[in-house]
Order: structure tokens, then C-alpha cells, then sequence
């Protein structure tokens, strides 16, 4: 596994760090810390890039000292470029599987910053990518038994999560919590392939209803005999809830006080993303705990 660190001076990064250092990774996993100087409004100072440059190179020096184990590879670059562009371009040429970023915080100016670098991450980078984002009240998780939350809907993307999550190493006494909602929406959209008609029989809505919850449990259970096949322990509760998938996975991470949120990017683009949105990056933004949107 390869895991690229992006960071900067702020604490979030420092979280990304430590985050990186404690949790369990598969064997062979190799680390790359990377700090981009933002050359934005600086083109014409070349001495302010260069000294930037400089505490660039102290940061992913201290980042590598503090990842070190023995026989653990690392390597540390510094670019000098945009964010936005930079880190899922070199994520692409260092053929990364995962990004690891700091999340700013909560709350609308959080919500920006994370916006301005992290976001372009979650739509433009070539792998999965998980914003770090430290619990009020928690250690960071790997200082402790991890409380994950995997959702589904048995996509393939929702697939490639699960199997994510089963393949990789988790501290001791952690537990998956499996969910896969029963989107109300998903029901006028069905129809909608349909019939242009606005009236529907009720066996026909009862049908599609049926259809919704059968797809849900069939998600949960095939996500459950992944896990339980790789020895991962899975939380009992609700596994198929009603309502919007963002809603649902976002107060349930509250509810149980969750460390992690997995779950799989559909990869939405242009117009797409417009009218339908995404539940990954919402969930990435607004949750209270660490995120991982798996490609």
C-alpha cells in the first residue's frame, strides 16, 4: 500500500501525522510526506518562494522522523505549484492508493478551507482519500479501539470500500458498523424510468418499496460476509434505515460517536454532480470524525 501525507504547519496536519504514525498499515506499506508552497501571488518573489521551500523541507523532515519504523519506507517531496492541482497530480505519478489530508475543523470558514484544497482532493485525485479530522472529546483513533462506520449500497464503488476496509489491519478491538439506507428518493426515480405518469397503482409503489429494502439487506449482508471472512468484528443495530444516505450516515457517526466513515466515491463529474450531488464529499464535509472515499 502506498499512502501519500499531505500536509502544511497547521495542527490538522500534525493530526494527519499522527494518525499515520500509530494506526496499524498491511505490511510493505511505504509513505510519501508531502508539502506543496503555494506559489499563488508569489511568482514574482522568488526569494519568498525559496524560503518557503525551506520550511517546506523541515516539515516533511519532522513528518518522516516521526512515521519512522524500522524497515518502513519513507520518502518526503516538496512542490512548488497550486494544492489544488499539485498533490493529486504527483498522487498520480507516484501511483498512491491513498491521500491522507487535515480537515480545518467544523463550522462554515472550516467548511471553506477545507473547500479550497481537501475538496479539489475528494473530486480530482486518482485514489481514495481520507480527511483526518480529530474528535472534541477523543484521542485521535488509532490511540484506541476504532469505531467505524462502512456504508453500502452495493455498487461497485460501495464493493471496493467494503473490501478496502477487510484487506487492511485495524487497531485491536475494533468494530465495523454496516449500514446501506433505504433512500425514499430512490423510489420517484424508479418510477420515473417508468412512466411519465404522475399517478402510480399502489402494488406498483409497493413493488418498487419492496425492491429498495431487498437491495439494502442484500448490501448489508454481502458486506457482513466479507468482514466476518477477513475476522473483522461487526457492530449489531439498524443496518437499513430510511431516508437520505447523507442524513442517515451522518447522525448515526454522531449517535455512536464514530472515529471513522468509509464509503465509495461514484465518481460524479460536471452536470452529474450538479443536479444529484454527492453523498461522499457532504459526508466528507460535515462529518464529525475522519472520512475515507474509497476509488
Amino acid at each position: 500500500m502506498k499512502i501519500l501525507l499531505a500536509i502544511d504547519s497547521s495542527r490538522a496536519s500534525q493530526d494527519v501525522i499522527c494518525e499515520a504514525a500509530v494506526r496499524p498499515w498491511p505490511p510493505a506499506t511505504k509513505f510519501c510526506v508531502v508539502h506543496v508552497v503555494d506559489v499563488a501571488g508569489m511568482a514574482a518573489f522568488p526569494t519568498l518562494v525559496e524560503e518557503d521551500k525551506r520550511i517546506g523541507e523541515s516539515l516533511v523532515a519532522h513528518a518522516a522522523e516521526r512515521l519512522s519504523r524500522p524497515g518502513r519506507e519513507i520518502r518526503t517531496e516538496v512542490l512548488v505549484g497550486f494544492p489544488r492541482k499539485a498533490v493529486a497530480q504527483y498522487a498520480k505519478e507516484w501511483a498512491a492508493d491513498l491521500i491522507m489530508t487535515g480537515s480545518h475543523g467544523q463550522g462554515a470558514m472550516a467548511r471553506f478551507l477545507l473547500g479550497s484544497v481537501a475538496q479539489a482532493m475528494l473530486r480530482t485525485a486518482p485514489c481514495s482519500v481520507e480527511i483526518v479530522r480529530r474528535h472534541a472529546d477523543k484521542p485521535l483513533p488509532s490511540a484506541h479501539a476504532m469505531k467505524i462506520i462502512l456504508a453500502t449500497d452495493g455498487s461497485g464503488s460501495a464493493q471496493a470500500a467494503v473490501k478496502s476496509v477487510a484487506s487492511r489491519p485495524w487497531p485491536v478491538g475494533s468494530e465495523v458498523k454496516i449500514i446501506s439506507s433505504v433512500e425514499l428518493l430512490a423510489v420517484g426515480r424508479e418510477l420515473a424510468a417508468w412512466s411519465s405518469s404522475p399517478i402510480y397503482p399502489a402494488r406498483l409503489l409497493d413493488e418498487v418499496w419492496n425492491q429498495a429494502r431487498k437491495s439494502a439487506h442484500d448490501a448489508v449482508a454481502e458486506a457482513r460476509e466479507i468482514l466476518e471472512a477477513a475476522k473483522i468484528k461487526v457492530a449489531d443495530g439498524d443496518a437499513t434505515p430510511v431516508g437520505d444516505p447523507r442524513d442517515v450516515v451522518l447522525d448515526l457517526a454522531r449517535q455512536w460517536s464514530a472515529d471513522l466513515i468509509v464509503l465509495g466515491s461514484h465518481g460524479w463529474r460536471g452536470i452529474d454532480r450538479l443536479l444529484m450531488g454527492s453523498v461522499s464529499e457532504s459526508v466528507a464535509l460535515h462529518a464529525p470524525c475522519s472520512v475515507e472515499i474509497i476509488r
